[in-house]
């Protein structure tokens, strides 16, 4: 155990999240530790310790938990974890990145949570707001921790976070001036006990929100009017499946908006960049959490038109012999995956697998009936994903990406689309959905043209 002579703070998962906590606690003068369970952590240890921070790698040490005043895990840490438990029940507080943020924060914040296209709208909002004369710190969920933003000596107009159920887990405090919350779909159920336990995390964003804030919620979700009877602030609704009186209106014609000071409509010609009805759910509600915090319809249009989607969300990798290979390696659930299917009309060669979360692949069964051609196994899953799928359509399991992307090629004809879209986590084989999406495009990549038959 590191040699900490007095109360401290202890940070727990030496992450890109853990490093920024443990950085700002310190620069904001609090006595600091940290902890993690994985020794290659060196470098993240070094630069700590540097710092002045006592870190331990390696393994863990429940003195070091028992003695700490209060316990702040990285978003990743399972809040179960034993050290966790038995600190708690000694009377040790645990504390989140989110509650510690919105201590210091003064800027006005607008949160994106849902179980997909979280990132899309994110990245839409500030573009938005931007295009509309504003500043953005764009943070959270999607890459930068938010306590970066208090460590920048320039303030912005806006804070536009993305938030994941596991920030809101630990969020007593954390206040948004506008929230939107996009949809809930079976997710993480490795980490929460069933479906009910992760959509009140999600529907959790408000509850400290009052009358002055705003919400933004899919109106088709689940027990939407008996949800939003018990929030406090103003409530735009958006939905692709009937009108909304307040908020957004989504079918084949655009999007129309409604609120108490705009009748407008976003076209179809502007959504051309972002394909599916998702997308169309995702701009319906970026645009109304970007009017909430002061954004403009011009800025929205203008935004609108120069959008491009990032990379891992059905991004478009490469034409090869008449086959377009995409790369929806972001899509770690089945909804994701679900809705990446209903993007395409041609037949669809689909590569599933990875590590599971506790998910059921069998809601994918009458999408893949109607629109999969053959459905490739990959990884730890590929057991799992033979069982289900064999007897809809050809099934073929492979141990990793290369064998995968050669079997794709092997199945494929001209006019076929070759689909990375996992619904499954990425720790099996890579480091992250990005590593995931960028192996499988650099394979896509060095694919020559005119090459027939398998290999391998």
């Amino acid at each position: 155990m590191p040699n900490v002579t007095e109360t401290y703070e202890l940070v727990v998962g030496l992450g890109a999240c853990g490093l920024s906590m443990a950085r700002f606690l310190k620069s904001r003068g609090h006595c600091v530790a940290a902890t993690d369970i994985d020794g290659t952590k060196t470098s993240q240890a070094e630069a700590l310790k540097k710092l002045g921070i006592p870190v331990r790698i390696g393994s863990h040490g429940q003195n070091m938990f028992d003695k700490a005043s209060v316990i702040i895990p990285s978003p990743g840490v399972p809040l179960d974890m034993p050290f966790i438990k038995a600190a708690r029940a000694k009377g040790v507080p645990v504390s989140g990145e989110l509650d510690i943020f919105a201590q210091y924060n003064t800027t006005p914040v607008i949160a994106i949570t849902g179980t997909n296209g979280k990132t899309t709208t994110t990245e839409l909002v500030a573009a938005m707001l931007e295009a509309s004369g504003l500043s953005c710190f764009v943070g959270g969920n999607i890459g930068t921790p938010l306590v970066e933003y208090l460590m920048q000596e320039s303030p912005k107009d806006i804070v536009v976070a993305e938030i994941s159920s596991f920030q809101l887990d630990l969020a007593d405090m954390f206040r948004p001036d506008v929230a939107v919350l996009l949809n809930i779909a079976p997710d993480h159920l490795d980490r929460y006990p069933d479906f009910d336990a992760y959509a009140n995390s999600k529907w959790s964003v408000f509850k400290n929100m009052t009358a002055l804030d705003t919400a933004v919620i899919n109106a088709a979700l689940n027990n939407f009017s008996a949800r939003t009877e018990n929030i406090c602030p103003g409530t735009f609704g958006f939905s692709s499946t009937g009108p909304v009186t307040r908020g957004a209106s989504i079918h084949k014609m655009g999007i129309d908006i409604r609120t108490e000071k705009i009748n407008d409509a976003i076209s179809p010609e502007t959504l051309t960049g972002l394909p599916g009805m998702h997308n169309r759910e995702n701009v319906a509600a970026a645009a109304l959490a970007a009017l909430s915090g002061g954004a403009s319809m011009a800025g929205i249009r203008q935004a609108l038109n120069s959008f491009t989607l990032s990379d891992h969300r059905i991004a478009f990798v490469r034409e090869v012999d008449g086959i377009r290979f995409y790369n929806d390696s972001k899509a770690t659930n089945v909804d994701a995956v679900l809705a990446a299917l209903k993007s395409f009309e041609s037949r669809v060669v689909l590569i599933l697998g990875g590590r599971e979360k506790g998910l059921d692949f069998a809601p994918l069964v009458p999408e893949v009936k109607a629109r999969v051609k053959a459905v490739i196994g990959m990884g730890e899953a590929a057991g799992h994903i033979m069982e289900i799928f064999e007897g809809v359509c050809p099934a073929y399991p492979c141990p990793d990406m290369a064998c995968a992307v050669n079997k794709a090629v092997c199945l494929s004809e001209k006019g076929d689309v070759v689909l990375l879209s996992p619904a499954c986590a990425s720790f099996d084989l890579y480091a992250n959905y990005k590593e995931r999406g960028k192996d499988f495009s650099r394979m896509v990549n060095d694919i020559v043209p005119g090459q027939e038959g398998c290999h391998g």
